[in-house]
């Protein structure tokens, strides 16, 4: 009698579902595909994209979007939006120049104050949020707007056009850019410091997603805000939490743009947010909360990067490109769906 039960349960749990079934069940599985296909399909017809001293710009494209990405992502995890992102890096790089410059203080000042104002922002994201509960689509397009507009009118009030003033030559500017924008020579790839920030965010960003605590509450309140309250789940805190988390990596990126080219536009970054959504959708985040992956996140990213770049060394129409994150977004969409599906058959 055992062994009959033993051979009904390996027919019904382990015949059923291979190793096969349980590879596909994973939320990053798409993304590792298309970022294979596109992989091959520019080595293919591009000969630049085969250099390995091109290696190294290719990452970093990836990296601009990949380090917003992995904020994004947890958050798409945990079931909110932001749309604030893109314009939330420029604030931060602004605020960083305007205060070393205005006030005649040590660059690292202004670098701690951007971070406090990067991490307020996320923070009165979360909090709004929870007090209101309006959907978070229409808290961050207001954090959006506000921004965008004080990134403007803040910047040509201070210095009269609209963009920072240049700060290389004050006090701790050098000893920041070592922090912030170094980089390396490995061989014949150029390797710059936010493609190593993005590498080590994702690291964290998955081992606390997969491995923690905080983990399960990101999944449980993405999944079912009502229910992790019911069981003890900080939801509130969570929440919060994740906002926050955004506005660190919205400062990572503000000072990495900042100490790289010296200044700030103003404008920049309008409409990056729905980039980074997206590369969070291709890494197989779904829509609707509850389930997704960094490190998806992180090759959704590597795909944007190496098709922005490959499209240049192909030598085709580059106005082709945000019809590629259309159709692209369209496609993850579905294969995230039946990816979510053969998950919960498991």
């Amino acid at each position: 009698m055992t062994a009959q039960t033993s051979t009904a349960e390996v027919d019904d749990r382990v015949a059923a579902k291979g190793r096969m079934g349980l590879l596909f069940a994973r939320p990053e599985v798409g993304a590792l595909i298309g970022a294979l296909a596109v992989m091959v399909l520019f080595m293919a017809v591009a000969p630049s994209f085969r250099s390995l001293g091109n290696t190294g710009t290719i990452l970093y494209a990836a990296s601009a979007i990949g380090i917003m990405a992995v904020g994004v992502s947890l958050l798409m995890v945990g079931g909110e939006f932001d749309l604030s992102t893109g314009v939330a890096a420029t604030s931060s790089g602004i605020v960083a120049a305007l205060t070393a410059w205005n006030f005649g203080v040590n660059v690292w000042v202004g670098v701690l104050v951007a971070l406090v104002v990067s991490l307020a922002i996320g923070a009165f994201n979360g909090w709004l949020l929870m007090r209101t509960g309006l959907p978070s689509f229409l808290v961050t397009l207001g954090t959006f707007f506000v921004l965008q507009g004080a990134n403007l009118a803040v910047t040509r009030l201070v210095g009269g056009t609209v963009s920072t003033p240049a700060i290389s030559d004050m006090s701790g500017f050098t000893s920041a850019q070592s922090v912030f924008a170094w980089s390396v020579q490995v061989g014949p790839v150029n390797i710059k410091s936010l493609v190593v920030y993005w590498v080590v965010l994702v690291v964290i960003g998955a081992l606390v997603l997969q491995k923690t605590r905080v983990g399960n509450w990101i999944f449980a309140v993405g999944g079912d805000a009502a229910a992790a309250r019911a069981v003890g789940v900080p939801v509130k805190a969570v929440k919060i939490g994740l906002f926050m988390t955004v506005g660190f990596c919205a400062w990572m990126l503000g000072m990495h743009l900042l100490f790289s080219y010296n200044v700030m536009q103003s404008g920049e970054g309008v409409g990056n947010e729905f980039i980074y959504i997206i590369a969070a959708v291709v890494g197989g985040c779904l829509l609707t909360g509850g389930y997704g992956s960094v490190v998806g996140a992180a090759l959704g990213a590597l795909i944007f990067g190496m098709t922005r770049l490959g499209i240049n060394y192909a030598g085709w129409n580059v106005d082709w490109f945000y019809t590629f994150l259309g159709v692209m977004l369209l496609l993850a969409t579905l294969v995230n769906l039946y990816v979510k599906k053969k998950a919960d058959a498991r």
